[in-house]
């Protein structure tokens, strides 16, 4: 298993082993400075948040999830299977999401799936399992193995923010897929986490700088 990143030391460390062993990293860190920790609690509330912020913006995505927490108490699997699907419309969730959050829900209050047990698995067993219920894909799966695991060297090769972080702190000229995801992120191994904290952090900024906002 790889290390856990669990306070701003281990995202220092993992900064300056990136900035010393990769250009790229350097220059990114150079223009945003250490990147956020960005840690969240496990278990069903940190994937059912997750599952809610899909695609929607960071704004969105708080304010959807501050109705659901007054409307789902406590925030386990339990307490959201008691509520009835226009309930939790009123929240702003999507009818997938409501699936989705629910088949969660279920397979751990029925007992097929113990979240506290996965967390010491591997990252591709933990992808396997989560990936098996209705709704959760492979991003999910990384999202809440970075930020809710605190593994150091999870990567998310599909998040499209990334892939332009990348494509824009690496001179390609073309975005990057999947495949060239995972094998320029090799040479940021066992740091990963934390070279996508940095590039989320560059992309946030070269968007400001662009659209002329305040940075």
């Amino acid at each position: 298993m790889s290390r856990i990143i669990e306070s701003e030391a281990d995202i220092s460390e993992g900064v300056e082993a990136l900035a010393g062993a990769c250009g790229h990293m350097a220059g990114v860190y150079a223009l945003t400075g250490p990147p956020p920790l960005r840690r969240r609690p496990g278990g069903f509330e940190g994937l059912a948040r997750i599952i809610t912020g899909q695609q929607l913006s960071i704004a969105s995505a708080g304010a959807i999830w501050g109705r659901l927490e007054k409307t789902v108490r406590p925030m386990d699997p339990e307490s959201y299977l008691r509520k009835r699907h226009a309930t939790l419309r009123k929240c702003g969730l999507s009818s997938g999401k409501i699936a989705t959050i629910k088949t969660l829900a279920g397979a751990m209050s029925g007992g097929a799936l113990d979240l506290g047990a996965l967390a010491h698995a591997d990252e591709e067993r933990i992808t396997e399992t989560l990936t098996a219920l209705k709704g959760i894909g492979p991003w999910t799966a990384d999202i809440y193995i970075m930020f809710c695991l605190g593994r150091a060297d999870g990567w998310a090769p599909g998040d499209l923010a990334l892939k332009y972080a990348v494509q824009d702190a690496c001179a390609l000229k073309d975005l990057p897929d999947e495949a060239a995801m995972i094998a320029i992120a090799e040479t940021w191994r066992p740091w990963r986490g934390v070279a996508a904290r940095m590039l989320w952090a560059y992309y946030a900024l070269r968007r400001a700088a662009k659209s002329g906002d305040p940075i």
